[in-house]
């Protein structure tokens, strides 16, 4: 398409066909361009084993192509009806304590079911081969939020597809045995069918398992998409195809998922009540360009108010609907999507907000969904433009999956981590890639790896390389502790790491529980660059080579190195061994030192500025106007300018600021 995406999930069989004309009407006055059909419509299309009732669907996308409006039609593979779970029980999931799940919600199945994939299977070549020739066809939209509900399945039928994959990996017992360590606890395997799922045990299970668990679990979960993939590549080459992803979701190995897909697409439901909610929207939309390594991506999923599912839900103030769609758009997004187009009178979804409301056309809601259609039409140009960015943040699943195990040297949270350094970037104006740990580097000036627990030897080979190459990494702690089967990494931690960064962790020092020190959160102190106080995790740190530009002071660290500088082949290697409160002294000495900078300085506090082929908007996500270089901005408004105009007084190119 050569305009934006801008539409919803669009769900015609929860009303009666005398609704669906007036639907069609409502979209053009919005502007809507796509709708996504379809996701939960199994039970309508199969309402018996292997009838099929295309009709009603047959109607629905004629009256859209009729309306000038394309179709992202779902493969409605998402919740199975229930005679197929009464004929099949063991579709059903199973927990880790046993418990078989029982259907009356949603993604009730087992993604290593053959039955469901049967099942499935036959739904897909059904929809493709009926569908493949419709002149609304723009995408295909695989199942729905795949592994959102059952993260993991520990029915005797993923059991078996466990052993399948560790198979494949370790290819003999002996060498699952080395890998896992199972030595220690008397673990050792004698065949593969004495190999389970890591389910409920008395006490702290083999880490190797729980990681492999984890690795296997998304790719069981990928493997869905890439059965209903591979049939509609075979019946509609050529017809894009993706499926939703959810953000920084723990359970799926997002870097390997966006290598299957066509086009990146993203779900993504700010809490309003948050204050974070601007930069985590903002980081959000960052993991998917990248994910797309800079291609163009669809926010297929938000919401134009309240969701239902949290304990309030409050919601989204006047106008900043529109700045959040606009802030994906700037961030790479060639669509902005909803959940869902007609807000749901009965089910378990009926007080989620949707771009037509309960109250109808003459609401507040409704009339910002035309006035956003109105501003992504003018803004058609930028479709299929990229951003480029100086500084990159290693993302990296196993190790996210490994420093949040249990029986480690501290409860560590491995995403508020990789925030915490994002926010500050953010805070700035300077625009973030994600990058894996052995990705391509060579676009970026700063690296910075926060909590690469997991560092294997392809890892640590691309990071020296950086550094020896002239770039400038920062190490965070906790990185470099394991290689990619949980062992440690012996001499000092870090690997390659010990050289580049010119030092060895000797011991591990984090701060007191907060029950030890009566109830209060602890806290250390450094002196030097990011003096002040400092949270969470301490450590001895021997340097043997590099400089020292923080330092601890009182307790067991006193006078020990907290942050630490060294040159190393052309490049530079920063190490910080704690999360200092002020870590915007940390990163202004480390983008002075490449000459980074932000698109736009001094931005009022809460505003975000990002350029995406001619334009530059202009975000505010405060309750208080501001004027940015002489554009105003009303509270949580926008405006989109010529990026040429800052500093100066802007004129307006695409959108007036609302």
């Amino acid at each position: 398409m050569d305009r934006v995406w801008y539409g919803g999930d669009y769900n015609p069989e929860q009303w009666p066909s005398e609704v669906w004309d007036d639907d069609v009407r409502l979209m053009q006055r919005a502007g809507v361009t796509v709708a996504t059909v379809g996701v939960f419509s199994w039970a309508k299309l199969e309402p018996s084993d292997g009838r099929f009732t295309f009709d009603w669907l047959d109607d629905v996308l004629d009256r859209l192509h009729a309306g000038g409006i394309r179709v992202d039609l779902a493969t409605a593979t998402a919740s199975p009806p229930p005679w197929l779970t009464l004929a099949y029980p063991e579709v059903l999931p199973v927990t880790e304590d046993g418990v078989r799940l029982s259907v009356g919600s949603r993604q009730q199945y087992s993604p290593s079911s053959a039955v469901y994939r049967r099942y499935a299977d036959r739904l897909v070549r059904a929809l493709a081969e009926r569908y493949r020739d419709h002149p609304a066809l723009e995408a295909w939209h695989v199942n729905n939020e795949l592994a959102c509900h059952v993260p993991a399945d520990y029915s005797d039928a993923s059991a078996a597809a466990f052993r399948t994959w560790l198979t494949a990996r370790y290819g003999s017992v002996p060498a699952l045995n080395e890998a896992w360590g199972t030595a220690f606890w008397s673990q050792a395997y004698g065949a593969w069918d004495e190999v389970m799922p890591p389910r409920a045990a008395p006490t702290f299970r083999n880490p190797t398992q729980l990681l492999d668990w984890d690795r296997f679990s998304s790719d069981a979960w990928l493997g869905v998409y890439r059965a209903e993939a591979a049939i509609l590549r075979e019946v509609t080459p050529g017809v894009p195809i993706t499926t939703n992803f959810m953000g920084f979701y723990k359970p799926s190995d997002y870097w390997a998922w966006a290598r299957e897909v066509d086009f990146v697409s993203d779900d993504h439901y700010v809490d309003p009540a948050d204050p974070a909610a601007p930069a985590t929207a903002a980081m959000t939309r960052d993991l998917m360009r990248s994910l797309g390594g800079g291609a163009p991506w669809i926010l297929m999923e938000q919401a134009t108010s309240a969701v239902n599912w949290r304990t309030r839900n409050a919601a989204i103030p006047p106008g900043w609907h529109r700045t959040l769609s606009l802030q994906a758009v700037a961030r790479g997004a060639d669509g902005v999507m909803q959940f869902q187009w007609r807000q749901s009178r009965a089910g378990a979804e009926k007080f989620h907000s949707a771009m037509v409301p309960h109250g109808g056309e003459d609401t507040r809601v409704f009339r910002e969904t035309v006035e956003l259609g109105a501003d992504l039409a003018d803004l058609a140009d930028v479709v299929g433009t990229r951003l480029d960015a100086d500084v990159a943040i290693v993302l990296d699943w196993d190790s996210w999956w490994a420093l949040e195990q249990e029986a480690t040297p501290a409860s560590l949270r491995y995403l508020p981590i990789i925030a915490r350094w994002y926010r500050s970037l953010w805070d700035r104006g300077v625009l973030v890639d994600f990058v894996r740990p052995d990705g391509d580097l060579d676009a970026y000036r700063v690296v910075i790896a926060p909590a690469l627990h997991v560092l294997p030897d392809a890892a640590q080979r691309t990071l020296s390389a950086f550094v020896d190459g002239g770039g400038t990494l920062v190490v965070g702690y906790q990185s470099g502790i394991l290689d990619q089967d949980l062992h440690v990494h012996l001499g000092g931690y870090l690997g390659a790491l010990r050289d580049v960064l010119g030092l060895w962790i000797e011991e591990f020092v984090p701060p007191a529980e907060p029950w030890a020190t009566g109830g209060l959160v602890p806290a250390l102190q450094i002196a030097g660059l990011g003096a002040g106080t400092a949270r969470e995790w301490g450590e001895v740190v021997r340097p043997t080579g590099a400089e020292i530009e923080a330092t601890f002071v009182g307790g067991a660290l006193d006078g020990l190195p907290a942050i630490t500088r060294n040159a190393h082949g052309d490049g530079t290697a920063w190490y910080v061994a704690t999360a200092p409160d002020d870590l915007r002294a940390v990163l202004d000495a480390v983008l002075a030192d490449t000459g980074v900078a932000p698109v736009v300085a001094d931005l009022p506090a809460g505003v975000e500025a990002v350029a995406r082929g001619a334009h530059l908007f202009l975000l505010n996500h405060g309750d208080r106007s501001v004027d940015v270089h002489g554009t105003h901005l009303e509270p949580h408004g926008a405006a989109v300018v010529g990026r040429e105009a800052v500093p100066g007084r802007p004129e307006p190119v695409a959108s007036a600021s609302a």
